[in-house]
């Protein structure tokens, strides 16, 4: 299923962006993400039914994650590969992501990791490249299954924080220049789904030392 919104790519891959759709339904999306008005595409979509459909060949730039930052850098389509998951997200009903859905972004993320260099610190939520404007993936979405078929990071259990909440969310990659909060929440979102308060009680605090730990020790 071509798109039109895609350009050469300036840079090797080395993150892999998730997403949800956030329309009213997969065939919606994908309509979208052909459409040459929309100016936005990713490489992959992927339907409730497990079905998996390519818009962008992956040595292309697709335009999917918009203004965003991690670890540094800026401006993430050059350097990344972005799969939409259907989902009618916060704005149209959002809803768990059935287990032929999940097991299908699995095995497309794995084949994605099998041929190009991506650190699991750099498979990433939109919401984290972009906390001040998304919220996909979403709380809903299964980050601990797909780390448990080596997909991504989740430390378990936490730890004692060794710096304070701005520290370690730069130190995990988030941007530095939003509201405490608003890092946050996008943090628990992905990291700590049962409370989005933008909060950093305890064992906020305690997740962010032990997925800041991980990372620091998944460097390249």
């Amino acid at each position: 299923m071509p798109s039109p919104n895609q350009d050469e790519r300036p840079q090797p891959v080395d993150m892999l962006v998730l997403h949800y759709t956030g329309m009213r339904s997969g065939a919606e999306a994908i309509a979208r993400l052909r459409d040459p008005a929309s100016r936005v595409s990713s490489h992959y979509v992927v339907e409730e039914d497990g079905a998996v459909f390519r818009l962008v060949p992956e040595d292309r730039r697709a335009w999917h994650a918009g203004i965003s930052h991690w670890r540094g850098q800026d401006l993430l389509n050059g350097r990344s590969i972005g799969i939409e998951i259907v989902n009618p997200g916060h704005e149209f009903g959002y809803r768990p992501f059935p287990a032929l859905q999940m097991a299908a972004v699995c095995d497309l993320c794995l084949e994605i990791l099998s041929r190009h260099a991506i650190a699991p610190r750099d498979v990433v939520a939109h919401s984290d490249i972009a906390p001040d404007r998304k919220d996909d993936p979403g709380e809903l979405f299964d980050w601990r299954g797909l780390a448990a078929n080596g997909v991504g990071l989740w430390p378990e259990g936490g730890a004692v924080p060794d710096a304070d909440a701005p520290t370690l969310l730069a130190r995990i990659g988030y941007r530095a220049d939003l509201p405490l909060p608003v890092l946050l929440r996008a943090f628990q979102r992905r990291w700590r789904p049962t409370r989005i308060d933008g909060q950093a009680d305890a064992e906020t605090l305690a997740r962010l030392a032990a997925v800041a730990a991980a990372v620091t020790s998944t460097r390249d």
